[in-house]
């Protein structure tokens, strides 16, 4: 199965998934993020979408980032499913697939002929993936959202204040739990190598959620405790906190072993603090962050944030400026190190993190910008076996859409 390829990816970089191809019936966050993984990967992932288009692309304001972020080297068919023909197309095109996915409400794809059991039929081989609210159990019909599950599943207590749960400040559910249906996935496809046997996997917001909160879980069993959120300072470090710097610059530092808190203390001349008998483990000096902090505080301060942080870097230490999401796009570390995508989005060209991840030194690059509204229907359908004379037909009768 040919692979584009462009500038932005590795020269001699051969894709993972090559030869696999994904069929991915998907909208907003958690389903594309998945197809987008398999992507980046190699797999040919076609997104089939309504004749105007996924409506993810015509989302502004907070939204507006979503589909150039999460479609980038996938493929497009614009088909009306609601048509028998469109219908018959798309399982045409299933039927060669490797994989489909889908993150609709539980039984829609069911009602057009697109459920499990259906497809397998058809399609022994296929590994079908649905990406849902949650999995099996009294919950599973209902509706679920990103933030619909992190207030349920704990996850915006333990970010905002006491009294005002806060959901997490990105899309983290719906990233995260792409990212599980995504290795599932690729579980799946290694299963069937071995048995030549396809398979349901699927993935849920709530449980994804569940994960994320179980260090909160355990620890509420193991001591009888209820953790308060993480706005109300009870690290399980000592140092673990924001500092100011001269000048008006902050930092956040962390001394978490003993070994580093005997680095810290030597390096800037806290010989005091070093052999207070109080001070001695980190569960000692948790106990004392009352003063302690406002004392490493005063010492910290005179220091400018350029100073501080090229000193703690020196001695190995944990220390982060406090960036906005678009200072990454000057980091000079994701800037060299090709971790930011030059992406086109209508006639402007913005930049995207990559994957957060290497093969053999290299990071995984860019194909094929997110695709235009059926850009490769007519390749697609060629490839289904339909001549030039039906395709314009199809096009006409409104089956298909292309740009």
């Amino acid at each position: 199965m040919a692979t584009r390829r462009s500038p932005a990816c590795p020269k001699d970089f051969v894709p993972l998934l090559e030869g696999v191809r994904v069929v991915e019936f998907a909208h907003m966050v958690m389903g594309p993020s998945c197809g987008l993984m398999l992507a980046d990967l190699g797999a040919e992932v076609v997104k089939v979408e309504p004749l105007e288009g996924d409506n993810t692309r015509r989302l502004e304001h907070a939204g507006v980032g979503f589909f150039p972020v999460f479609n980038r080297n996938k493929k497009s068919l614009a088909v009306d499913l609601k048509q028998a023909e469109g219908r018959e197309l798309a399982l045409r095109l299933i039927e060669k697939s490797d994989v489909l996915t889908e993150n609709f409400r539980p039984g829609a794809l069911d009602k057009l002929g697109f459920g499990y059991k259906d497809l397998r039929a058809r399609n022994a081989r296929l590994i079908y993936c649905s990406l849902k609210g949650f999995l099996k159990g009294p919950y599973e019909q209902r509706a679920a959202l990103d933030e619909v599950t992190q207030m349920m599943g704990g996850l915006a207590y333990m970010t905002g204040l006491p009294d005002r749960p806060l959901r997490a400040g990105a899309s983290v559910i719906d990233i995260l739990g792409g990212t599980f249906a995504a290795l599932g996935i690729v579980a799946a496809l290694r299963e069937r190598d071995r048995t030549g046997k396809g398979r349901r996997v699927t993935a849920s917001l709530f449980e994804t959620t569940a994960l994320l909160v179980a260090q909160h879980m355990a620890q509420y069993e193991l001591t009888g405790e209820e953790p308060p959120p993480m706005s109300v300072k009870r690290p399980a470090w000592s140092v673990y906190d924001i500092f100011e710097t001269k000048q008006g610059g902050r930092l956040f530092v962390g001394v978490v072993t003993d070994t580093q808190w005997q680095v810290f203390c030597r390096e800037f001349g806290e010989t005091e603090l070093a052999g207070d008998p109080r001070l001695k483990t980190n569960g000692m000096r948790v106990k004392e962050r009352s003063w302690l902090i406002p004392r490493l505080g005063s010492s910290l301060k005179k220091f400018t944030q350029d100073e501080l942080a090229q000193k703690l870097e020196a001695i190995g230490l944990p220390f982060a400026p406090i960036a906005k999401p678009w200072d990454l796009l000057d980091d000079p570390h994701l800037k060299a190190s090709g971790g930011l995508l030059s992406t086109r989005v209508g006639k402007k060209t913005i930049r995207v993190p990559a994957l957060p991840l290497e093969f053999d030194g290299e990071r995984l690059g860019k194909r094929a910008d997110p695709p235009a509204v059926g850009e490769h229907g007519r390749e697609l359908l060629r490839e289904l076996g339909c001549s030039p004379g039906e395709i314009a037909a199809l096009l006409e009768r409104r089956i298909v859409a292309f740009p």
